[in-house]
């Protein structure tokens, strides 16, 4: 096989695949976490899924012609490279997720005899995984090349703020100072190179 003179098609079928490797390692770990202390509300819950639902239907969606337009050349160079950010992407949110462990949760919760994870990519993060899911966001609609996939990303990363912020303040309520001084050397989605 030539690698080289592989389609956009199949370069991004193999982006597809590795979302849902992603996502088996999701509902392979959903089984092993602890009991919940403290969940977020249903209403807050729905502020953040909704917006993530429509910004994947969005990067994933074939045939909305209203948000067609080509933002990033039809060309193999722009699809090995987005490949290889989804790629990267995926690992860093499968990395991140095992250094949580059975403290994860997909809602905004505390969790019985919860931890501050520094650990990992944590040492640098506060949120690494979804770091990790905008990265590989921004491989695939590379890859893909239109407006619907770049305005998905960015409708995700707006509700990953929000639903971090929520996070952090279930944080700062457990583990006061102690989270304020891992926030003060760490960035949110970004390390700090301060």
């Amino acid at each position: 096989m030539n690698w080289l003179a592989m389609d956009a098609g199949r370069v991004s079928a193999w982006a597809e695949y590795m979302w849902m490797a992603l996502w088996g390692v999701w509902v392979v770990m959903w089984f092993s976490t602890k009991s919940v202390k403290k969940r977020e509300t249903s209403l807050e819950r729905v502020q953040h899924l909704i917006p993530l639902i429509l910004g994947f239907w969005l990067l994933f969606e074939k045939n909305w012609n209203g948000l067609s337009l080509r933002l990033v050349p039809d060309t193999p160079a722009a699809w090995w490279l987005g490949l290889v950010l989804t790629a990267a992407g995926v690992t860093i949110s499968i990395w991140a997720r095992v250094s949580l462990g059975t403290n994860w949760s997909g809602v905004v919760t505390l969790k019985d005899n919860h931890e501050l994870i520094r650990k990992g990519l944590y040492r640098w993060i506060r949120h690494p995984i979804y770091t990790g899911i905008l990265l590989a966001m921004i491989g695939t609609a590379m890859i893909k090349g239109h407006l619907r996939g770049w305005l998905g990303f960015l409708i995700v990363w707006a509700a990953f703020y929000i639903k971090a912020r929520r996070e952090e303040g279930f944080l700062r309520g457990e583990f006061g100072e102690r989270f304020e001084e891992h926030a003060k050397h760490t960035g949110m989605f970004f390390p700090k190179w301060t």
